[in-house]
């Protein structure tokens, strides 16, 4: 649900969110953000923008976003989690770095790879029973 749905339907939100769980929430938003953001010239197509859950076969659980956008240039792929390193041209270029950062913490990973067609999937896997994170 988005804010403004909740404001438009007169919801209060409070959250009660672990404050490991809520590192994970902003890894997730955002990749949303920037599946949202690589969606903004498209025109000839759906921009549907796709969220997949799955079992990893280790205990690990992936969650994929999936968008039909700009895609991933090759030279790009190697780069794309360093600090300070963006694609954008309004952009620090840490966002990207500290998600891998809070995802790593969490003894995960995060990667991306450019779809068959169109896009790019971001994605992320960590255990299902978490370890201790430091």
């Amino acid at each position: 649900m988005s804010l403004s749905d909740l404001q438009r339907n007169r919801v209060t939100l409070r959250s009660e969110l672990a404050e490991d769980l809520l590192q994970l929430q902003q890894v997730i938003l955002k990749l949303l953000r920037n599946a949202s953001d690589a969606m903004i010239g498209v025109e000839d197509c759906a921009r549907d923008l796709v969220i997949v859950t799955s079992r990893e076969e280790d205990d690990h659980v992936r969650l994929s976003v999936r968008d039909p956008g700009t895609g991933i240039h090759p030279q790009d792929l190697k780069r794309l989690f360093e600090a300070f390193y963006t694609t954008k041209s309004a952009c620090l270029g840490i966002g990207s770095s500290v998600s891998r950062s809070i995802i790593e913490r969490h003894h995960g990973r995060l990667w991306a790879e450019p779809n068959d067609g169109v896009g790019a999937t971001f994605s992320f896997a960590i255990a299902c029973v978490p370890k201790s994170i430091p």
